[in-house]
């Protein structure tokens, strides 16, 4: 039996994360950051680690020290679908969403500092900016700040984004929702 919630491919689950990259980071403690993170992935495709930085003074630090096993939990697109965008009288309203949740263990790979900011700086900016600027600023800034790499033990998606609806509702949905960017998603994932 196959989830009908599932994303369609690695590359959605890895979509998600480029354009969603801030994720809740969570320890076992239940200390909680978001924290923008990029994904790593082996050659097919999957996700095997994420990749970010954090504050060493952030209680994070002292937690996955201490205990490595964490929780990250990816909000991708999401919005409310009305009764009014249905022509249906007895459909009930629901909400739309595409999310992730992984099992990771956080290893503090420190050598790798400088790289997990450049790398997210030149994803984020596109060459717009650059660390450089920042001048002898930038070395103090490093200073207080760890990478970190979450390597993926076990993923649970779910990308709940219409296919539960008839394809007649499905249509009005797409066409009436005032959130062009959930819509734009439903469609990807009615694409099987």
């Amino acid at each position: 039996m196959t989830n009908l919630y599932a994303p369609r491919s690695a590359a959605d689950i890895e979509q998600l994360i480029a354009d969603y990259p801030l994720a809740w980071l969570v320890s076992r403690d239940f200390h909680a950051s978001p924290l923008p993170l990029l994904a790593e992935t082996d050659g097919g495709g999957a996700v095997v680690a994420l990749f970010g930085h954090c504050a060493r003074r952030n209680p994070l630090v002292a937690d996955f020290t201490a205990d490595p096993r964490g929780l990250v939990l990816f909000n991708g697109p999401a919005g409310y679908v009305p009764t009014s965008l249905l022509s249906k009288p007895d459909w009930a309203p629901t909400w739309n969403y595409a999310v992730l949740r992984f099992i990771v263990e956080i290893e503090f790979v420190e050598g790798e500092t400088q790289d997990a900011i450049e790398r997210l700086v030149s994803k984020m900016e596109d060459g717009a900016w650059s660390t450089a600027s920042l001048g002898t600023r930038y070395g103090k800034m490093l200073d207080q700040i760890i990478a970190f790499r979450a390597h993926v033990r076990s993923a649970e998606h779910s990308f709940k984004l219409g296919q539960d609806e008839s394809a007649h509702g499905f249509a009005e949905i797409v066409a009436g929702h005032s959130d062009r960017t959930l819509a734009v998603w439903m469609e990807g994932q009615a694409k099987r």
